[in-house]
């Protein structure tokens, strides 16, 4: 009898398997991290075979940790990095190249020379998108125009082309031997390629971009009790069990957080900080820098949009100050070395390493510490690093009250820096709301789990999924206002001064 689904979360740093039981709680969990491979400054890629091979291992590791047989296992869900990009040979599976992760700008050039005509906004109105490296489409066009043979393959009808949830279900229901090469209409959103009316690709711009629309996945619902395919028995579950439920790690988050009408908002902090609300069954154009996508889809029921304020740096920030600059050995230690001192000594850390994402899109961004003085130390740095991704989240906090016409009284949060008390009390403080932190607060598994669940019946309805919700913790803000004003104009100051680092060579 199956008592549990299967929840594949792939990514920007790690993969994981969560296997959840009917009340939403995690039985068994696997992580594994993979290599983040940097060939030069501003671009950045990932290995997809290991990819493939961390996602085997992590499967097998959940299962055996559970002491779970596939037998028990009712349906698999996946969720991932959105917009990295993949491309690869449907006869061998060998990619023709790396993965170019979301965060990589190698396209800048390519989104300049497309917003020649028209402008930045040039496909908004069909994609809900502005022109900007984080999205595939211009990563599908260098990878076409730079990697030798590649466009001779794709008019053969040899390539095929995915971001990370269509690579690994591909490879999941038997690969080289008729896999599934599907997406579903949230990660299709992230690819500047699909139209948010139609839930199709959109002929126009492929023509624009030169994309053979051959390269392309069929797009199906989050949910979908069709199903795509089977896992294969030479794979990591070892038995056919279906494959049914595929959702972006952000919209993953949003169904995870129970967020089912409209005007419920999450905030994921990951590698990056994404905010999604919840804008009902038509698409609001953002006047204020946000992202119009879509949220998720069950079944043949019509789909629900969201609006989005996506942030490139928030927990990577973290990892920089590890990794880069050795100023501590686990992740974690961050908070202690900021709780030693009593604020940030009056500087701001930009994290602008990649450009500025919501609400700005500026390309010619770079990051910044400003406010430095003999006074800093390295405990200051830290303290300012969590700052930046509270007062990032309140920039697209504004922006989304604008957009939506809704001022948020509260706000749902989840992914792993929310484990930082400080960090967390901080953002109350500076966002004036309260702050809440589910039990479960790895959302994004359990969406991409409720996804594949719902479509199989091991949930009835949404609101099975809404009663599975419960508060683990939340924050009051304690700051008055006169401070946060005055912080928070400082931060405004110095994200200016990031702007126009980058010069066009």
């Amino acid at each position: 009898m199956a008592k549990y689904v299967a929840a594949i979360d792939q990514g920007t740093t790690s993969t994981r398997c969560m296997l959840f039981d009917h009340a939403g709680r995690v039985a068994g969990v696997s992580q594994k991290e993979h290599r983040q491979i940097y060939p030069q400054p501003g671009w950045v890629e990932h290995d997809p075979l290991e990819i493939w091979e961390r996602t085997q291992e992590v499967v097998e590791g959940a299962l055996a940790q559970a002491e779970v047989k596939p037998g028990e296992i009712a349906a698999v869900g996946i969720t991932n990095q959105r917009e990295t990009t993949v491309v690869w040979n449907k006869r061998t599976g060998q990619p023709y190249f790396n993965a170019i992760v979301w965060q990589d700008t190698r396209t800048d050039r390519i989104c300049s020379r497309l917003a020649e005509q028209d402008g930045q906004d040039r496909f908004r109105s069909r994609t809900g998108l502005p022109l900007a490296t984080y999205f595939s489409g211009p990563k599908i066009m260098w990878l076409l125009e730079n990697v030798a043979g590649l466009r001779e393959a794709a008019a053969r009808g040899e390539a095929l082309f995915g971001n990370i949830d269509t690579w690994l279900i591909w490879w999941l229901t038997g690969g080289p031997h008729a896999g599934s090469h599907v997406t579903d209409v949230t990660n299709a959103s992230r690819t500047l390629l699909m139209n948010l009316e139609t839930l199709d690709w959109d002929g126009e711009i492929l023509r624009v971009m030169d994309i053979p629309r051959s390269m392309l996945p069929r797009i199906v619902p989050s949910s979908d009790p069709r199903t795509w395919g089977r896992t294969s028995k030479e794979g990591p579950f070892g038995e056919a069990i279906s494959v049914c439920g595929d959702l972006g790690d952000q919209q993953a988050a949003l169904v995870g957080q129970a967020c089912f009408s409209p005007g419920e908002a999450k905030n994921t902090y990951g590698t990056g900080c994404f905010m999604l609300i919840n804008t009902g069954n038509q698409p609001v154009e953002s006047e204020s820098g946000l992202l119009t996508t879509l949220g998720y889809q069950i079944g043949m029921q019509p789909p629900v949009y969201c609006l989005e304020g996506s942030i490139a740096v928030a927990g990577a920030l973290v990892q920089w100050l590890r990794d880069n600059l050795n100023l501590f050995d686990y992740s974690k230690q961050i908070e202690d070395h900021a709780r030693a001192v009593p604020d940030s000594g009056g500087i701001y850390f930009v994290p602008a390493f990649s450009g500025l994402f919501a609400p700005y899109w500026r390309s010619d961004a770079r990051g910044v510490i400003v406010g430095l003085t003999r006074y800093i130390d390295k405990n200051h740095i830290a303290r300012a690093a969590l700052e930046a991704t509270a007062y990032q989240t309140r920039e697209v906090l504004e922006a989304m009250n604008h957009d939506s016409g809704v001022a948020l009284k509260a706000l749902k949060v989840d992914g792993g820096m929310v484990h930082n008390e400080l960090l967390m009390q901080f953002q109350a403080d500076i966002l004036g709301v309260q702050v809440v932190r589910p039990q479960v607060a790895e959302t994004t598994a359990l969406g991409a789990a409720y996804a594949a669940g719902l479509a199989v019946g091991f949930w009835e309805n949404l609101e099975d999924l809404r009663a599975n919700w419960q508060v683990d913790k939340t924050w009051q803000p304690k700051m008055d206002s006169a401070r946060r004003e005055h912080l928070y104009r400082g931060w405004k100051k110095a994200v200016e001064r990031t702007f126009g680092w980058v010069e066009e060579s």
